[in-house]
């Protein structure tokens, strides 16, 4: 049986509720840590599950190039590949078909990536990336898509959609038992796109679905529109996903409008460049102001997980180039969206929005 999600509460447009999966419960609305090739950079399965993480992302373009995801099967599946007990939703290579348009084909069938790699052909299809992330062995596979850059004309938004809608189906007949697959709703930064591509793809019979081609490069003031439109289009009985966003007050508004599951790459890697996440904002800890600092950077941020090191000792470390500089502040960063997360979860069950948007008003 694949993913069942179940409802607990609504705060107007926002929701509490569970995702049951083979792998455990995810408690939602959630943040998912995102482990590309198998791993979130710099911390362990064990550093994950200590911070409370249930849910994480993977990739597939970048797992079927390396191990293969024929490696990944025969070793018992990413799950035991990686010692995560948790649940895994992997990217379908959606992403990478704009990412690295530079290296790839598209036409009507599928894609075929030159490998950023070796230069080798990969072709991925609908049907074979479903194959993959089977072979993978995750929880929720992604539908492949065309997800469309920003800036894009709008006839280039409506072809990635139509290109969309057209494999959804494929990537369905693909499905294999147990593994749960979500639809990806497109349309650029057009309403009336998003509202077409939502009533397409919720006439289907997806596990969840997903709001993509967001965090592509377009303002703050072009994103919060298509998510406040969109997400209440989408099932109100299914797992509801904004695909690469953000930044707390990003997430938040999100929440706001009815999302339930989020993922990003900007806890681990504003990490890896000396920047933590604070209820006052973003800090740079490299910066000279911390030198002699001992103490937490933020009172108010302090996590058992690292409270035991100064600021001073954390700036010495990427000063010094060492490679515990990057895992603290990491482990730091994703305890602060774990915590995020959490808070949000409870404010959602007990009323407490004003004053969780009021706490985060900076960070």
């Amino acid at each position: 049986m694949g993913v069942q999600f179940e409802l607990l509460r609504e705060h107007g447009n926002a929701r509490r509720g569970r995702l049951h999966t083979s792998h455990g419960v995810v408690e939602t609305p959630a943040f998912m840590p995102v482990g590309t090739q198998g791993t979130v950079k710099t911390v362990s399965s064990e550093d994950l599950e200590a911070l409370g993480y249930q849910l994480i992302l993977a990739n597939t373009y970048h797992l079927a190039l390396r191990p293969t995801a024929e490696r990944v099967e025969r070793l018992g599946g990413l799950h035991k590949f990686m010692g995560w007990r948790g649940g895994i939703l992997t990217d379908s290579g959606g992403f990478q078909v704009m990412s690295l348009s530079d290296r790839r084909v598209i036409d009507d069938d599928g894609v075929t990536f030159r490998s950023h790699l070796d230069g080798s052909e990969m072709r991925l299809t609908p049907e074979r990336s479903i194959e993959i992330q089977a072979q993978l062995g995750v929880d929720i596979a992604m539908s492949l898509d065309e997800c469309p850059p920003y800036p894009c004309t709008r006839a280039e938004a409506v072809a990635a959609m139509e290109r969309t809608h057209a494999w959804a189906p494929r990537n369905l007949d693909a499905r294999t038992p147990g593994l749960s697959v979500f639809g990806i709703v497109q349309g650029g930064v057009h309403a009336d796109l998003r509202a077409q591509s939502a009533e397409f793809l919720t006439g289907l019979d997806f596990d969840g679905f997903a709001v993509g081609g967001v965090s592509v490069g377009e303002p703050t003031e072009l994103q919060y529109p298509v998510v406040r439109q969109t997400a209440p289009l989408l099932p109100r009985d299914k797992v509801r996903y904004l695909m690469g966003v953000g930044h707390p007050a990003d997430i938040i508004h999100a929440v706001e409008c009815g999302i339930d599951l989020f993922d990003c790459v900007l806890p681990t890697r504003m990490a890896r460049h000396h920047c933590l996440y604070t209820m006052g904002g973003r800090v740079n800890i490299a910066a000279s102001r911390w030198a002699d600092h001992d103490g937490p950077v933020d009172p108010l941020s302090v996590f058992p997980a690292t409270e035991r090191y100064s600021a001073g000792y954390l700036r010495h470390l990427f000063k010094a180039e060492e490679p515990l500089g990057a895992r603290l502040a990491t482990l730091h960063n994703l305890a602060f969206y774990a915590r995020l997360m959490a808070e949000i979860r409870e404010a959602l069950a007990t009323g407490g929005w004003d004053e969780l948007k009021e706490r985060y008003a900076r960070a």
